[in-house]
């Protein structure tokens, strides 16, 4: 009987040492998922504001593109009543003109950095 006490003894105290562990395992793991879903909050927020700046920016930029052709309009509007206006230009000058114009809308194309 001796020989049984210290082997229900043994099995007890192996219980107890592996349902601490378990416990101890659990609360790691608590703290673990409390940490991760802060940081999960944190991201969600992050998400939020940025978001919100892109619809902005694409906001502002929708009403830069208005107002630049408005400005086009109403430039073109003036050169109509302009004599200088509707006189050739020579080639030359025309396609350095048309070079740098093209080169300006180039360096302001956002798109192309976004795909």
């Amino acid at each position: 009987m001796n020989k049984t006490n210290v082997t229900i003894a043994f099995a007890f105290m192996l219980l107890f040492f592996i349902i601490n562990d378990l416990l101890h395992a659990k609360q790691l793991a608590q703290n673990e998922v409390s940490q991760l879903t802060q940081k999960l909050g944190q991201l969600e927020q992050t998400i939020i504001k940025n978001n919100q700046i892109i619809a902005d920016n694409e906001k502002n930029k929708q009403s830069l593109e208005h107002q630049s052709l408005q400005n086009q309009e109403q430039i073109n509007d003036q050169l109509k009543e302009n004599y200088c206006a509707n006189q050739l230009v020579p080639l030359p000058i025309s396609g350095s003109l048309y070079n740098r114009a093209k080169n300006i809308r180039q360096s302001t194309n956002t798109s192309e950095f976004t795909q």
